[in-house]
């Protein structure tokens, strides 16, 4: 029964994502691996408030927006080649999430 490895990537930098995204897809493709995605999500905005001081009159600050862009990929099997990229370093500001399921095949029963 194969595992399905989902990549999940976070970031604020919608250009370093797809570069990192890219690499991950074309040493699959050179591997053989089978890689489905990427999946794009919906950019999520962010709304951080912010004081200007922390007296009790402090007003505050126009609130920190920022945008986080969330790519997902899944590898079919290949599970050293998965082991691989959610091993390896990524750029600052980036986040990886990795979540493993076991997949039977339709009609096996278990």
């Amino acid at each position: 029964m194969p595992f399905v490895t989902t990549l999940t990537l976070t970031s604020g930098d919608r250009h370093r994502l797809d570069d990192v995204v890219a690499d991950i897809k074309d040493r699959a493709e050179r591997k053989g691996v089978q890689l489905k995605g990427p999946r794009q999500d919906e950019p999520e905005k962010l709304h951080v408030p912010q004081s200007k001081s922390l007296g009790p009159d402090g007003g505050r600050f126009d609130p920190w927006e920022y945008t986080v862009f969330t790519r997902s990929l899944d590898i079919v099997g290949y599970d050293e080649f998965a082991r691989s990229v959610a091993g390896e370093g990524l750029p600052p500001g980036m986040h990886l999430e990795v979540s493993v399921e076991r997949k039977t095949p339709p009609g096996s029963g278990s």
